[in-house]
């Protein structure tokens, strides 16, 4: 882990940095990839291209999470309603379009959230260069 992703798990509270510790491994274990800060508080593994319907494009995170102090962010990138049924047995937890917010991993299924992981990462490098944003 660099310097800069170890020095802001550090400055985290301990509960936080302890789901962080655990979420790095695995989304490296599914990666491949070591974690880099994106922007303030994102911690990303490896990338994936996207285009928006408008022309846009831009490159993203693959993996990500961002750890908040009583909440975690969790990204899926190619959306959560993909994920819906997998999802239904994770645990306690809310969604957004591309988010999945958890309070604390001892609240969900650390086996359900690695299948989902897994399955948005293969389908966003499966699709990379063409996935598509509305």
């Amino acid at each position: 882990m660099s310097d800069v992703v170890a020095d802001f798990v550090a400055s985290l509270d301990e509960r936080s940095a302890q789901d962080s510790h655990v979420l790095v491994e695995i989304m490296r274990r599914i990666s491949g990839h070591e974690p880099q800060l994106w922007n303030v508080g994102t911690i990303g593994f490896d990338t994936y291209h996207f285009r928006y319907d408008s022309g846009r494009e831009g490159d993203g995170h693959a993996l990500g999470f961002y750890p908040r102090k009583g909440k975690i962010t969790i990204y899926l990138m190619d959306g959560t309603e993909r994920h819906a049924e997998t999802l239904a047995g994770l645990g306690t937890h809310t969604t957004s379009r591309v988010c999945l917010y958890i309070k604390r991993l001892s609240d969900i299924d650390l086996a359900v959230l690695e299948q989902v992981l897994q399955k948005s990462y293969d389908y966003l490098k499966a699709h990379d260069g063409g996935m598509h944003r509305a």
